[in-house]
């Protein structure tokens, strides 16, 4: 996407993006222990699996788009010494967040959070070495696109990795899921907080239509148009996460 056209998509903003800001607006204080902890302790370990699929190296310069409070890129640079990250979100209450993280420990000086959008970044073509997102696509209005401008900024042979919540495939696994989704989410938020209940009440819903107008098929399909070759999907905790891992084609391949 021409940077005119980026532009005036960021300026446009959408009413599920506009959600989304609210929704984890009132999060951040806690976000790391309770996002954990209603997972299960499953976030941290998929977090960690979807780090270990780009394989950071050092001297890298690595993009971290969602990024959130900023656990993916800590997990980045406890990998690799010496690679440096950017780490990208639309909220400023994350950002916010991922600051006092970094502030205040060595690795200070190999972070820059930017505030910014995944469908219109900020960085020019083939900026970076590898790049991570983290529960991204259900808040974007157009996958495919996001897609395409997230490869965009990847030098030729990068690695791209994602973490998502997944609907397990197994009858017995996914009536759990439904049940804990439906009931316990909301349940377990409400005991937190109203913004956590909130959060409960709205992540069921919000992945199972996610993938009903998006499958998991047509998601590597997203990838594979974007330039991404060797599309790696791997399953976890029974198919509740889904950590999505591949490389940015070379001239040769084009």
């Amino acid at each position: 996407m021409p940077a005119a056209e980026r532009a005036v998509a960021a300026e446009a903003g959408s009413p599920r993006k506009e959600q989304a800001l609210e929704l984890f607006r009132g999060l951040p204080a806690r976000y790391d222990e309770l996002s954990a902890a209603l997972s299960f302790w499953q976030d941290p370990r998929w977090r960690r699996a979807l780090v270990s699929e780009i394989a950071p190296a050092p001297g890298q310069r690595i993009l971290d788009v969602a990024t959130g409070t900023g656990m993916v890129a800590a997990e980045l640079l406890a990998r690799a010494a010496d690679c440096t990250v950017v780490g990208l979100d639309q909220s400023a209450e994350m950002l916010a967040r991922a600051r006092a993280r970094f502030d205040a420990g060595a690795d200070s000086g190999r972070v820059e959070l930017v505030t910014g959008e995944a469908e219109s970044l900020p960085f020019a073509d083939a900026s970076f070495d590898a790049l991570t997102f983290t529960y991204l696509l259900r808040y974007v209005d157009d996958p495919p696109a996001t897609m395409r401008e997230l490869a965009r900024v990847l030098r030729p042979g990068a690695r791209i990795a994602s973490l998502e919540f997944g609907v397990p495939s197994r009858p017995v696994p996914r009536l759990a899921w439904r049940f804990y989704t439906a009931v316990g989410l909301p349940v377990l938020g409400r005991a937190f907080s109203r913004e956590w209940y909130e959060v409960g009440r709205f992540l069921g819903p919000s992945i199972a239509g996610f993938y009903a107008e998006h499958p998991l098929g047509a998601i590597v399909e997203y990838w594979h148009a974007a330039g991404l070759r060797d599309v790696r999907v791997r399953r976890m905790s029974l198919g509740g996460g889904v950590v999505m891992s591949a490389r940015r084609v070379d001239a040769r391949e084009q």
